[in-house]
């Protein structure tokens, strides 16, 4: 049996969607479909069964915490290099949940406010 993700779209509310959706993009590496003014734009992973993330204009800020969070996994790297690229693009360091023994992460905000957690990366948690 084939699996086949039923998930489309993870999608964010945004002020600029074109401007959080580029720095999605440099953060994932997906693909920038649309253009700066559009209301909707789509960042694509170009791969089969993985969602896209899509930015939609509203008029309201964000207000609260995220109920529902991405945890980003450096593929190649350390966390602590991801997140100085991320704050280079534009987010900022919410909470450092780091410790003294190389666990733990990084809650950041991207540039509207939406929080992400940046982990490990996967060659720092592979066994040696």
């Amino acid at each position: 049996m084939t699996f086949t993700n039923p998930v489309r779209h993870i999608t964010f509310d945004a002020h600029a969607p074109y401007a959080v959706a580029e720095f999605w993009s440099h953060l994932t590496g997906y693909k920038l479909l649309d253009e700066p003014g559009d209301d909707e734009v789509l960042i694509d992973p170009e791969q089969p069964n993985v969602p896209g993330l899509l930015f939609i204009r509203v008029p309201e800020g964000k207000t609260v915490k995220n109920r529902v969070h991405l945890d980003i996994q450096p593929p190649h790297g350390t966390r602590d290099a991801e997140v100085e690229r991320l704050a280079a693009l534009g987010a900022r360091i919410v909470s450092d949940r780091r410790v003294e023994d190389g666990r733990g992460w990084v809650v950041m905000a991207d540039p509207e406010g939406n929080e992400f957690c940046v982990e490990r990366g996967a060659e720092e948690i592979r066994p040696a």
